[in-house]
This record gives C-alpha cells, structure tokens and sequence, in this order.
C-alpha cells in the first residue's frame, strides 16, 4: 500500500514537471515556426498528450478488448470537457479565441457526431476507421494552411530566445515524462482501486480514462497557470478530435472493434459536453469560474451515475 501510495505521488509530480516543459517549448516553437499557441496546442501538445489513449485503445483492441478501447476514447473525452477544462478555467478564466468558435468547435461536434454515427451498430470497421483517420489529415492539413495564413498572434510576438534544439527538447522530454507519469499514476491508482474492492467496469470507465487524460490535465492546468489560455483550450480539443478520429481509426485498422456492451448514453453524454460549449464560449467571449463549475459538476454527476450503475 505504502509503494503504490509513494508511485501514486511521483507519477503526479512527474506529470506537472512534464507539462511545464512541454508548454515552455511548445510556446517558444510556436513563435518560431509562425504559430499561434492555438494552433500549437491542437496539434503537437494534444497529440503528444493523447499518446497514452493510443497505447491503451490499440493494446485493447489487439486483446479483443473492444469495450476498453472505445470506452477509453468516450471516458477521456467526456474527463476532458467535463474535468480537466473546467479545473484550467477555475484556475483562470479562458479567453474565447475566434478561430475556436469558428473552425475548430465545429470540427470537434462532426466528429463527434461522425463517431456516434458509426458506433449505432456497436462495432467499427475498418473502413469506417480509414474514413476517421483520412477526415483527421484534412483537418489538420485545413487547420495548419488558414494558420499559416493567420501568421503569429501578438500575444507572442516579443520573440523567440535560446536555441531551437533547446525548445524541441523541452517538447520532447515534455512527451516522454508525460507518458512515463501517466503509466505510473494510472497503475498505482489501480491497484489501489482494487485494493479497496471497486469493481473491473468502474475501474476501466473511470480509472483508466481519466488516467490517460493526465497528461491533457496536467498541460491545460499548467497551461492556464501561465497565462497560455490558447494552448489549454486548444490541447482539449485536439486532444478530443485525435481521440475521436484518430485513435478510433487506427485502433479499427488494427482490428475491427466490436462492442456490445457499449451504453448508448455514454456517447450521448460525450456529445453533450461538446455541445454545452457553445453557449458558454460565445457568452462573453470567454469562459469563466461560474461555467467550470456547471463543466464539473456535470462530470461528477456522471461519475456518481456510473458507480451506481457499476458499483
């Protein structure tokens, strides 16, 4: 108990000292490379923070294990929403950037409404999953041209210091020390878990979704800390569309996924979340204390339904 206890809190220290060096060089390179934090955080940062999903997603699927993979995808999708964008804007409110709301918002509700659509029969083929993965390339292909037409926002405009090899190393090791965290923190949390009775099916929904959402709560968090609002809400929903489009595809390729257990209301919870952003986003142009706390209260009520159901 002691060990798992002491890996619990060394997973949780590396994480937060992960994530400040990836959003440290993420920041930097985006300035460098004419790149809003935005745009940064949609694609390096939430694709680097989302490595963990694929592991598990693909493992699972390889194992037969349709339920954990997609689960996985629905569970941290919902924590992200829900969790970990409603703890970064308790720790400061986030500016709405327009290009959010106009470009890629809407990308993330088609995508989710592209993956609920596919997952009505419970099972995803391999072509459904060649159609996610081909719609997550023109997507990013999309995102990075009009981003490059947009050049760099002012916000980082004062420059770039220190040698490139230097910011790629913070986004590298940043990476590495993300994964390596969230392995150590979701193993021990599940041994505890275990320890203390709690059922297989609440440990994989709840467990082993939010566990791979870490490396996303520890960047947004971290993110929002130091006044990067763009890349925390940006790392949420790349992360969100890589899960959806990305994840889901490559783990159909491998096999196709069957799912029978999959509860219907579990996806629809997962598009409400993404849809509660609207209204709160364009409200002010911002998202503040008072609409984090209806994101994780909603999170919790379902975590609360899930015990109940599972328990």
């Amino acid at each position: 108990m002691a060990l798992h206890l002491l890996t619990l809190a060394g997973g949780l220290a590396l994480l937060m000292v992960a994530a400040s060096g990836l959003v440290r060089g993420a920041s930097a390179l985006a300035l460098r490379f004419g790149l809003s934090p935005l745009i940064v955080g949609l694609t390096v940062v939430a694709f680097g923070t989302s490595a963990p999903e694929l592991v598990v997603s693909v493992q699972a699927t390889l194992a037969g294990a349709g339920g954990i993979a997609v689960g996985n995808v629905v569970g941290s999708n919902i924590a992200n929403v829900g969790l970990i964008l409603g703890i970064a804007v308790l720790v400061r409110p986030i500016a709405s950037d327009r290009s959010v709301l106009r470009r890629d918002l809407p990308a993330l509700l088609a995508a989710t409404a592209l993956a609920a659509v596919f997952l009505l029969d419970r099972q995803a083929s391999a072509w459904e999953g060649a159609f996610l993965l081909a719609a997550l390339f023109a997507y990013l292909a999309w995102s990075l041209t009009l981003a490059r037409r947009e050049g760099a926002a002012p916000e980082i405009a004062s420059g770039a210091r220190g040698p490139a090899w230097r910011d790629a190393l913070f986004v590298v090791l940043g990476l590495a020390g993300l994964v390596v965290g969230a392995d150590l923190f979701v193993g021990a949390a599940t041994a505890l878990a275990e320890a203390a009775g709690v059922s297989n099916a609440v440990i994989g929904l709840t467990v082993v979704a939010l566990g791979t959402s870490l490396p996303e709560l520890a960047t947004s968090v971290v993110a929002a800390w130091r006044g990067e609002g763009s890349i925390a809400v940006g790392n949420v929903i790349g992360s969100n569309l890589f899960n959806l489009l990305g994840i889901l595809g490559v783990a159909a390729l491998v096999r196709p996924i069957v799912v029978p257990g999959l509860q219907p209301l579990d996806v629809a919870v997962m598009g409400a979340f993404v849809l509660i952003l609207v209204p709160m986003m364009l409200s002010g142009r911002r998202l503040v204390r008072a609409e984090a706390g209806v994101l994780i209260a909603g999170y919790a009520g379902y975590m609360v339904y899930l015990g109940a159901l599972h328990g």
